[in-house]
């Protein structure tokens, strides 16, 4: 059960670091005026399409943060036996990290995008919550866009999205008690 835990931590974590690198990037000077809209602005039965929080600094960010965790871990799985350990089945030096790593960048920043789009038509405030899809858009985006290359066992999907799922709302917290975030959560 530890060894899937800690799989489950590993093999969605570009996806994850993708979901936080907006936020990061939002501090770099340079880049925290770079803030236009992935919609554009456009309005979708009176409301923002995804809203304003949804920027194309947070995609490309999303993608290069994936692309550089994913090749890590290739190196990681290649030069040290523990990091080999725990990718198990998986064979990281056939991953196609320059497909993979975009799409997982994709996957959690899309993720989170289509999950805005549906809080937007339910007049859920940009920035509020809306548990557990808040907590889980990231994870599910990652998950899919895995699929073509690995297709794991069900057990270590469901831990992906349980320990993602508290990690954001811990990190969420410690985010807005450091001044990164807004909101709690």
């Amino acid at each position: 059960m530890l060894h899937d835990i800690l799989f489950a931590l590993w093999f969605l974590l570009p996806a994850a670091m993708a979901n936080v690198s907006p936020i990061l990037t939002n501090k770099i000077p340079g880049f925290k005026d770079w803030q236009t809209p992935i919609d554009g602005g456009r309005m979708y039965h009176g409301m923002p399409l995804l809203g304003p929080h949804k920027t194309w600094r947070g995609l490309v960010s999303g993608i290069i943060m994936a692309t550089i965790v994913l090749w890590l871990q290739q190196l990681l799985v290649a030069r040290t036996a523990w990091a080999e350990t725990l990718a198990g089945s998986v064979d990281y030096k056939q991953l196609p990290t320059l497909i993979l790593g975009p799409l997982f960048g994709l996957g959690a920043i899309g993720g989170d995008a289509i999950e805005s789009f549906f809080k937007r038509r339910l007049r859920i405030p940009s920035g509020h919550s809306w548990i557990p899809l808040d907590q889980l858009d990231y994870s599910i985006g990652g998950i899919l866009v895995s699929l073509p290359f690995v297709i794991l066992r069900p057990a270590l999907y469901a831990w992906m999205l349980v320990l993602y799922f508290v990690i954001h709302l811990g990190s969420s917290y410690l985010g807005w008690r450091t001044g990164f975030k807004e909101w709690p959560m």
